[in-house]
């Protein structure tokens, strides 16, 4: 989550609430400029390419530290709202508070020990311990199972973990909502479920007895608040999509204030040939002529095409152009100009057909000739960019206007304070290549197969060889 901040695109990033081990009523609306220069010093060991940029790029960093106000104001203001009080997400903020501190502690303590997937160093008896599936140690331990806070309690655990999981999960994608979780999913689940809960209570015990360095212990409630923080922005900006969406009618009224994107001489133009071609000109030769539609040129033989779409499959084209063809006869033209997004459609129906969908079933097609006369304006701000729908623009237009005026205020009524000024570590070439070496070592042993002795056997599984006997 360190590179959210140089790396996030619409200002959802957030920030800690304590929950579990953290407290939930930590200010969510403020950054210091210690905090900043803490989390550039930790991407400075991660991410140096990153870094560089950061530093010789102006645009970029004005543009990240605006992302980062906009995240804070946006998780402040979920909380204010009591998004943070849902179940669900309240229990999501336990559960990332522990995951964030579970992964720095591993990756802390084994930092000299070489590449290693996450919580690789946990042994399977600490995971079995942790399920009450061997001896506990001690009377305290056995007292603690009998009044309830021993492994029993970990599964209780777990099952809040794992509902959570499976209920966001389908909220946030329809297609799984009557997906069932295999054994084999809980299984794994389980398993990282326990390795996160051991490292965490290491973790806890470790900075209770001050065997761990207060500037790690900051590090990791700076790395728990932004992790929290991005999924409350997440929530609060998926609430806030809506509101940020404009109607035609405002679309409409910017139009006729603005002559600059008056289609009038465009709709002129269009029923100039339209006249013409219900005079009977020839209607491949005014396509060819006056057609705005790139489709008219074929891609392999650049001949024009008499703006002609041969065995066209109902459903492809746009909803009033494929209405208006199909209410014609064959060799008729519509009688009025057809307007979509792309501008006006001049059209002329030649034939009805059928063929065959890729799976072999029946299917309506028919072959039409169309003149597009666009009435698509390039964006003033992106002179190099394509001309695009002047109603695509303007509500774009409109919809990123109200978007700011909408952060702009929750970043005001937040009261977000974020620092301008503040050291950024300096990093050589030597420094990035170390850390490219690093982290393609450590990918090759995430993606290597297991040796051959740390196989589990199965019964189709090769035998090792068997030694000679000594003789």
């Amino acid at each position: 989550m360190l590179l959210a901040v140089l790396a996030i695109g619409a200002g959802l990033v957030v920030w800690k609430n304590k929950v579990g081990g953290h407290s939930a009523s930590a200010s969510l609306n403020s950054i210091s400029k210690e905090e900043v220069e803490m989390l550039l010093a930790d991407v400075a060991k991660t991410n140096p390419m990153v870094l560089k940029r950061f530093a010789e790029d102006p645009k970029m960093k004005k543009e990240q530290l605006e992302n980062l106000r906009q995240l804070l104001a946006f998780a402040s203001q979920a909380k204010r709202e009591g998004l943070a009080d849902d179940p669900n997400n309240r229990q999501e903020l336990k559960n990332i508070a522990h995951e964030v501190t579970a992964v720095n502690y591993d990756r802390e303590i084994h930092k000299d020990a070489g590449p290693m997937p996450p919580f690789g160093f946990i042994e399977e008896d600490q995971t079995n311990a942790f399920w009450g599936e061997q001896a506990p140690a001690g009377a305290w331990q056995s007292f603690k199972n009998k009044i309830g806070l021993g492994p029993q309690d970990n599964n209780v655990e777990f099952q809040k973990f794992l509902d959570t999981k499976v209920a966001l999960l389908k909220a946030g994608n329809p297609s799984m909502k009557d997906r069932e979780i295999s054994e084999e999913e809980t299984k794994q689940a389980k398993e990282i479920f326990a390795k996160i809960e051991i490292y965490n209570k290491e973790y806890e015990d470790k900075i209770a007895s001050g065997e761990l360095p207060k500037e790690f212990e900051n590090k990791v409630n700076l790395q728990v608040k932004l992790q929290q923080a991005q999924y409350l922005a997440k929530i609060y900006s998926e609430k806030m999509a809506d509101k940020v969406k404009v109607t035609d009618e405002d679309i409409a009224k910017y139009i006729s204030e603005h002559p600059e994107y008056d289609t009038t001489p465009k709709k002129t133009k269009a029923d100039e040939i339209l006249a013409r071609a219900k005079n009977g000109e020839d209607f491949a030769a005014l396509a060819n002529e006056f057609t705005d539609d790139p489709g008219n040129v074929d891609p392999k033989t650049g001949e024009k095409k008499g703006g002609l779409y041969a065995d066209t499959p109902k459903g492809r084209m746009v909803p009033a152009f494929e209405q208006a063809a199909l209410a014609l006869e064959p060799g008729q033209i519509a009688p009025e100009l057809v307007e979509t997004d792309y501008g006006y459609h001049i059209i002329k129906l030649e034939k009805k057909g059928e063929s065959k969908d890729p799976s072999g079933q029946p299917s309506e097609t028919y072959d039409v000739r169309h003149i597009l006369i666009s009435t698509g304006v390039k964006d003033p701000e992106q002179p190099n960019g394509r001309e695009m729908p002047v109603k695509t623009l303007v509500r774009s237009k409109l919809e990123t206007e109200k978007e700011k005026q909408m952060v702009d205020q929750l970043v005001a009524e937040n009261h977000v304070e974020v620092p301008d000024d503040f050291t950024i570590p300096e990093v050589s070439e030597e420094q990035i290549k170390a850390i490219m070496d690093k982290q393609k070592e450590q990918s090759e042993v995430m993606t290597a197969p297991p040796a051959p002795d740390r196989v589990p056997p199965g019964k189709d599984a090769p035998k090792k060889p068997e030694q000679p006997k000594k003789k």
